[in-house]
Order: structure tokens, then C-alpha cells, then sequence
């Protein structure tokens, strides 16, 4: 029996890792969960799932919360404090990180200091501080297992493999809803086309990341740090059928290739019952259904934030984290319409050339850079 902290748990990867618990409560226990402003999904999920304990992120909210459980033996938290707190309580065997941006870094550092497995689906954890994050993982022995599908993908692949050489790997996008689209047509597109994703069911800030393709980007460099790859060894292909998930390919040329339909619920079953494979009644892939499967290359021009990702890999130190604040300031802006789909990347491209590069930072010093960073993209946004 393992038991569970579920960060995010009202989101769509929560939500869905709650559904795999609900089929597995024999090997599955909640203990903690938790919701950034969502408090009445958060009451159903306490009530349902028995949790010992539940914070809210809106402090707003606790008295709602606190109220409506109060007939039950649960501790009520809130506050961004509380939720990094909670991953260090004593039962929790493993914490699953399904917070949505730079929020989720300091609870991922807690519960790794507390020697928590981590099952991460909060990729921007590595993005901002991969080096900090995996120095941490190794000093508490502590393992990370790969929630992303791609990640997932590549983990599976790779399982049984670990004496043999990589050459690369091939992480696989759907090129989102505007694939097709000229460069012409997306000053145009809207917030809801935009939220219109061809295969996955997201949250808004992850929806429109596939859309620029930053996700792919963000994921390129999670790649980088959980199997402690090159950038020339990072390929990205765009896939638009989304069944094949990624790819291993090893020295001697052979490629290794995970696949399946496009569900999250399978990627989260396979971190949070590894090293193990449990019977699902997930929808099974139909060959018959998918005669062809078509691949083509990226293209950079239309979509420049694949490209930033690469440069903010190679550059490393604090740039990717100066990417993913950026980022976050300019999804909202767009969420909010206050830009245009292209004004994104104009926008995080004129930030990355604003804040300077720290080659090995600190804890502290990413938290700088990610303050100094959405201060200067809100102000070119004004």
C-alpha cells in the first residue's frame, strides 16, 4: 500500500491520477491533497478518498473549506506554505507533483529533502532548476518517475536498457491545433481556438503551451536532466496522431518506440505502481483504426519557442527558468487577452535578451531571476 500526496489534485492530471486510485484502492491510499482555488472538488475529493489532510493555496478559501469538513477527522491548511509542508508528513511514501508551473518547485524540493519518491508531472520543476533538482535527488537517493507521457514513454523504453548507450531520443508532438496554420493566420487565432487541442484534455496554461509548442520545449529540457542527456541528443518530430510517444534510439541504430492511445491515466498508473504493471481497463490501441501514422519536422519560424527552449538549454544556468517566467507571464497575458498569439514570443524573446545569465546558481538566486523575469516581461507588456 502505498501512500499518496497529490499536489494539484483538482487539476486535469489530479483528477485523473484520482480515478487510477479509485480502480486500485487496494494498492493506492490518499493521504494528503491538495487545490489552488477549486474548494469544492477539493471537499468532494477529501470526502471521497478519506484524506488526512488538505490545503487550499487560497487562504481566501479555508473557512469554506474548514467548514465543510468539519465533521470529519481531516487537518484543514492553507496558504503556499502549507502545501510545501505537507509533503514532509511521515506516511506519505510518494509525492505526485501535478501543480502547474513555478509554484510546484518548492514543495518538490521539500519532499525530495524528505526523501519522498516524486512522480513528476510538474515539468517545470526540472525546467527552472534541473541541475538543483537532480543534485538534491541524488544526495537523498531519491527517485523521480516521469508522469509527461513523453517522458513516460521514454522510461518505458529505456527499462531494461540501462547498460546500453543512447544515441538519442525522439520526443514526439502533436503540433497542436494551429499545425496547419500559416505563420499569417495566428496573429489572428483566438483564446478558444487555441484551447481547442486536437487529442489531449489539459488545463489552460499546458493547452496553450502545446499550441505554441512550448510544452514541447519545457519538455525537451526535462529530458535533458531526468536521462542526463546532451541537447544534440534531444530530437523532437511532430506526430499529429499522438500514438506513438516517444522514442529511444541506441548506438547501434535500433529505435525503441512506446505506444498507445492519447490518455494520461496510463503514464500516471505506470509512475505510481513502478516498478510494477497493473491490469487497467483503459481503452486499448486499434492498429485498424490508425492505418497511417505521419511524422515531419517542426518548424521553428512558426512556432520560434521550440527554439527557445534549445537556446535556453544550451546556455543553462538560470535561462531556462528565465524562459518558463516569461512564459507564464505571457500565457496569462494572452488567457487574458491582452496579446496576441505571436506577441508571446516577441515578448519572451525580448525578455531572455533582458536578464542576465548566471551560469550556476543558487536556490536563492533562481528565485531572483524568476521575480526580476515577470517584472520585465510585465512591463513589455505594459
Amino acid at each position: 500500500m502505498k501512500h499518496l500526496a497529490i499536489l494539484g489534485s483538482t487539476g486535469s492530471i489530479g483528477t485523473q491520477a484520482l480515478e487510477v486510485i479509485r480502480d486500485n484502492k487496494d494498492l493506492f491510499e490518499v493521504y494528503a491533497l491538495t487545490a489552488g482555488n477549486n474548494v469544492d472538488l477539493l471537499i468532494q475529493q477529501a470526502r471521497e478518498f478519506e484524506a488526512e489532510a488538505v490545503v487550499i493555496e487560497n487562504k481566501n478559501k479555508y473557512n469554506v473549506l474548514k467548514e465543510a469538513l468539519s465533521d470529519l477527522p481531516i487537518k484543514v491548511y492553507a496558504g503556499q506554505d502549507a502545501i510545501a509542508q505537507i509533503v514532509e508528513a511521515e506516511p506519505i511514501d510518494m509525492v505526485l507533483t501535478a501543480m502547474v508551473g513555478y509554484a510546484g518547485l518548492q514543495p518538490t524540493i521539500r519532499a525530495i529533502r524528505a526523501g519522498k519518491a516524486i512522480a513528476l508531472a510538474n515539468k517545470e520543476t526540472l525546467v527552472v532548476a534541473g541541475a538543483l533538482i537532480n543534485r538534491l535527488a541524488q544526495e537523498h537517493k531519491v527517485p523521480i518517475l516521469p508522469v509527461d507521457s513523453e517522458h513516460s514513454a521514454i522510461f518505458q523504453c529505456m527499462s531494461g536498457e540501462w547498460d546500453n548507450r543512447i544515441e538519442k531520443i525522439i520526443l514526439t508532438a502533436s503540433g497542436g491545433p494551429f499545425l496547419t496554420k500559416d505563420i499569417s493566420e495566428l496573429a489572428l487565432v483566438t483564446k478558444q481556438q487555441a484551447l481547442q487541442h486536437p487529442n489531449w484534455d489539459m488545463g489552460a496554461k499546458i493547452t496553450i503551451d502545446s499550441a505554441t509548442m512550448m510544452n514541447k520545449g519545457f519538455e525537451v529540457i526535462e529530458a535533458k536532466w531526468l536521462f542526463g542527456l546532451k541537447p544534440e541528443q534531444i530530437d523532437v518530430v511532430v506526430h499529429p496522431q499522438s500514438i506513438i510517444h516517444s522514442m529511444v534510439q541506441f548506438e547501434d541504430g535500433s529505435i525503441k518506440a512506446q505506444m498507445g492511445l492519447p490518455d494520461m491515466k496510463l503514464p500516471i498508473q505506470y509512475a505510481l505502481a513502478y516498478p510494477k504493471r497493473i491490469k487497467s481497463n483503459f481503452p486499448r490501441l486499434d492498429f485498424t483504426q490508425y492505418p497511417h501514422l505521419t511524422f515531419e519536422q517542426p518548424d521553428t519560424d512558426k512556432f520560434p519557442q521550440l527554439r527557445f527552449a534549445y537556446e535556453a538549454m544550451h546556455l543553462c544556468g538560470n535561462m531556462p527558468c528565465v524562459l518558463n517566467a516569461a512564459n507564464e507571464v505571457v500565457v496569462d497575458a494572452f488567457l487574458r487577452e491582452k496579446i496576441n498569439f505571436l506577441q508571446m514570443a516577441e515578448i519572451i524573446e525580448k525578455t531572455l535578451q533582458k536578464v542576465n545569465h548566471i551560469a550556476n546558481p543558487s536556490y536563492e538566486e533562481y528565485v531572483e531571476t524568476d521575480r526580476e523575469t515577470r517584472e520585465i516581461a510585465k512591463g513589455l507588456i505594459g
